[in-house]
């Protein structure tokens, strides 16, 4: 599974790097909203929430599904400005039809295809199917959803002046902490693209984030996401990536038809190690669910072992094994040395450890 951005017909110096106030402030509000989804920041997002006063954590309450689980496409500017006003004026520049329509998207959980339906600002339909979605997810979401349809500009005046007094109460001192060191992400990644090529930036951006050409000349973006979804740069003339602070360990993309495709990307930490694709994760899960893989790691996970070792343990022929450790060894599940003549291969204890503690606990049993 893949987003696919096609640049075919881009020029490469329409791919921007830059950081975005309002992406950021985005960033934080989810972190407050879902904090078990970011245990670094466990400690920033308990001061930050003890801080803010009731009456505005009141109204963060209620427009959390803009940002909770997903974030609504206009939080994420595909041209970044200055400064949160400036960003905040072209949201305003959005007609109501597309901001009540990405909104949804995020606040109904509906599909980010939806823009292919009915707009429910004038389909009775669509209208009552964003009405369900809302009321699925509980009062306050069926409200806010209700107020959006009914008066899309007043709610969207609510929405700003919410965002500016989040700038108030705790984004101000937390943006200029933080930007010096988004921006000088955002300067390195436009220096690989313009010595080394896109390929290299891209590289640097996230391993989950690729460069491919096709021999026929076609061009693509591919990110690796749960989601099939494809979007062209060209007809929305480029592609930006944000760098995030806030935003670990989420790589977020907006490529709904109409906006510009944009990806928030979490800047690079030391001692923070770098996520695998999703294709390597099933690859390591359906290694281990074979009962005798599983055994093997157990007995991997205590010390070193040579072939011969692990097959007289378990009562298995020597070729049996080498196949068994051949899965484990493309998983990128074991390590291996060697001691004269003989290989002796261990479970790779961190790697395993990052698909979760359970797992680990169960092999060290």
């Amino acid at each position: 599974m893949s987003l696919t951005i096609d640049i075919t017909a881009l020029p490469e110096e329409r791919v921007l790097f830059t950081p975005s106030p309002l992406a950021e402030l985005s960033s934080m509000l989810h972190v407050l909203a879902e904090p078990a989804h970011h245990p670094g920041l466990s400690g920033w997002a308990a001061s930050t929430a003890a801080s803010i006063a009731p009456e505005l954590s009141e109204r963060l309450l209620e427009a959390e599904f803009l940002w909770r689980s997903s974030r609504a496409d206009f939080l994420v500017p595909g041209l970044p400005g200055a400064g949160l006003t400036e960003e905040l004026d072209a949201v305003d520049r959005i007609d109501d039809e597309q901001y009540v329509r990405a909104a949804l998207v995020t606040t109904c959980g509906s599909s980010r295809l939806s823009h292919r339906r009915a707009s429910p600002l004038t389909d009775p339909v669509a209208q009552e199917r964003a009405r369900e979605l809302a009321l699925a997810r509980g009062p306050r979401q069926a409200a806010f959803a209700d107020r959006l349809l009914a008066d899309p500009p007043a709610v969207r005046a609510l929405v700003r002046r919410m965002l500016e007094d989040c700038r108030e109460a705790f984004f101000a001192d937390a943006w200029r902490r933080v930007l010096p060191e988004l921006a000088a992400d955002a300067r390195q990644k436009s220096d690989l693209r313009v010595r080394h090529g896109l390929g290299e930036a891209l590289a640097a951006v996230s391993p989950s984030v690729t460069l491919e050409d096709s021999p026929h000349g076609r061009r693509w973006i591919v990110v690796d996401k749960l989601q099939d979804n494809a979007a062209d740069a060209a007809a929305t003339g480029g592609v930006t990536f944000i760098p995030t602070a806030f935003g670990r360990p989420h790589l977020l993309v907006v490529s709904s038809a109409g906006w510009r495709p944009t990806v928030q990307y979490p800047v690079a930490q030391v001692g923070v190690p770098e996520p695998v694709s999703l294709a390597l994760v099933q690859q390591r899960l359906e290694a281990l669910a074979h009962p005798v893989r599983l055994r093997l790691a157990r007995t991997m996970a205590r010390g070193p072992h040579t072939t011969g070792e692990l097959a007289a343990a378990w009562e298995l022929s020597a070729p049996e094994v080498s196949r068994h450790l051949a899965v484990l060894r493309r998983a990128g599940l074991l390590t291996t040395h060697r001691r004269g003549r003989y290989m002796l291969y261990q479970l790779d204890l961190a790697g395993s450890a990052r698909l979760g503690s359970d797992l680990l606990e169960a092999v060290l049993r």
